[in-house]
């Protein structure tokens, strides 16, 4: 016989070892039964892939059981499997049965009324295509089964061209399942949502103060256009964002569907506690055209510009994008006095302008009209001499005597006291603005800007000796006339 001590030991190890496989035992059942405790028709399963076979794709369900998804669903458009090994795949539990989990991407509409309904019960997305419209809405083909999708349904945007959708294939889901399959509703909205949600919620953790991003245009307003992030989110960008230079109307920058890259510059608490207010800016994504002004551009550069509006006091013209200068009323011309601005320009005009001044610290730029067009007077001595004839038009009567035009920016005056010594004074006192009238250049002050003249047909001996310069070739043609008249009168 074994010694006691023996015996015991003996019998202790076999109790343990009982209680082992009693332990292990209950782990498996357990682990068995969480099969069918935790997984449902239309959860959603993330799990890793496991094993990829001929028809099949196994996946790792956290369970006992692995999933299975057929290999037909996982291809891309070339026909070509999508994932690999390793790889993590998000799926519906469209079958618990029998020890087996069959896993989809979505329930295919020729799955039979037994799946249709297990998909409307665990809130499963069928695959669907839409045949036609319908009054309200569109029908909708779930294998053999035709449903009805509300056009309020079909899309989280307004369906502006429901034919557009005619002929697609959709994810839907089953809202209701009534008549043993004969009347079946499926909102494809209703999914939507559900991505849109979960992007928001991502999109809003990640988005900070200064991130740039795309965006589509979705809406033009007076004050702005609205730009589309994701689906679901949007923000505006003010009219004083959409660019450097000025804008009036954002259609004339932007059309809706432009995809534009933006700036975000502040977010706040929409009207509603799930609303956020994001400002955007497309300018922010640009350089400040003014940083680098003075490589482009110097004083005395001639430039073609824009004219963008009129004040009382002259022009504003942008010469490139976001930079405008002014063309003060003073500087449109020198052959003209201009009271308004809108006489000789409005916006939309493209001008040419001379730049006098650059102040880029003040980010202010003087412009010129009349230094293009060039000064009358920097040639009126080689143009003009005293004791010339010209004709003049008259400008208009003063007082004092009649301005008369010589050349668009050139005027002199007639002094009224010179006016009775024409041949014919009532017809110049007559005259009115517009007229021609013969005139004499008696002074010529190119510093003050003044010409002063005499009547073209004065009789008066004396008169007209007072303007014989010294030597006769200064007379011109008229002048020599009066001389050989002069010299042949007193011969007689």
């Amino acid at each position: 016989m074994m010694p006691d001590d023996i015996q015991e030991e003996i019998a202790e190890e076999m109790a343990d070892a009982q209680s082992e496989e009693e332990s292990f035992a209950d782990l498996f059942e357990a682990y068995d039964n969480k099969t069918h405790e935790e997984i449902r028709v239309g959860d959603k399963i993330r799990g890793e892939i496991i094993s990829i076979g001929r028809d099949s794709v196994f996946v790792d369900t956290g369970t006992r059981i692995d999933g299975v998804v057929e290999k037909g669903e996982l291809l891309d458009e070339e026909g070509e499997l999508s994932c690999q090994l390793g790889d993590i795949l998000e799926l519906y539990a469209i079958s618990v049965r029998g020890g087996e989990i069959r896993l989809s991407k979505a329930v295919a509409g020729g799955g039979g009324f037994e799946l249709l309904q297990d998909a409307h019960e665990g809130s499963i997305p069928v695959e669907g295509k839409v045949n036609a419209l319908n009054k309200g809405g569109f029908d909708v083909l779930l294998g053999q089964k035709r449903a009805f999708c509300p056009i309020s349904q079909m899309d989280i945007r307004y369906v502006e061209k429901p034919e557009d959708y005619v002929g697609e294939t959709f994810e839907f889901l089953i809202t209701d399942f009534e008549e043993d399959g004969r009347n079946i509703v499926v909102s494809r909205r209703k999914l939507l949502d559900r991505a849109v949600e979960k992007a928001r919620k991502t999109f809003f953790e990640d988005l900070v103060v200064g991130s740039e991003m795309a965006g589509r245009v979705t809406k033009l307003m007076p004050f702005g256009a609205f730009v589309e992030l994701i689906p679901g989110v949007e923000g505006l960008i003010h009219i004083s964002e959409l660019g450097w230079s000025r804008v009036e109307n954002p259609s004339d920058v932007l059309q809706v569907g432009d995809s534009v890259t933006v700036k975000v510059l502040g977010m706040a608490p929409g009207e509603k506690s799930d609303q956020t207010k994001i400002s955007l800016s497309i300018k922010q994504t640009i350089d400040d055209p003014w940083d680098t002004v003075a490589e482009r551009f110097k004083e005395g550069d001639v430039v073609e510009g824009k004219v963008i509006r009129c004040a009382k006091f002259g022009a504003f013209v942008e010469i490139e994008a976001g930079i405008e200068g002014l063309v003060h009323i003073s500087e449109m011309s020198y052959r003209k006095r201009i009271l308004k601005c809108e006489d000789v320009v409005a916006p939309g005009d493209s001008i040419q302008v001379t730049i006098k001044e650059i102040d880029k610290p003040r980010k202010r730029i003087s412009l010129s009209m009349r230094d293009v067009e060039g000064d009358p007077w920097a040639v009126v001595g080689q143009k003009y001499r005293v004791g010339q004839a010209v004709e003049g038009v008259v400008e208009k009567h003063e007082k004092f005597g009649i301005f008369v035009s010589l050349e668009p920016g050139i005027s002199a005056l007639l002094p009224k006291s010179r006016i009775r010594e024409s041949a014919k004074p009532g017809h110049i006192e007559k005259s009115r603005p517009g007229d021609a009238i013969p005139v004499m250049i008696e002074n010529i002050n190119t510093s003050e800007r003044k010409i002063s003249v005499g009547p073209g047909d004065a009789q008066d001996e004396g008169e007209w000796r007072r303007f014989v310069p010294g030597k006769s070739e200064g007379m011109g043609s008229l002048g020599e006339k009066l001389k050989q008249a002069l010299a042949a009168k007193n011969k007689g």
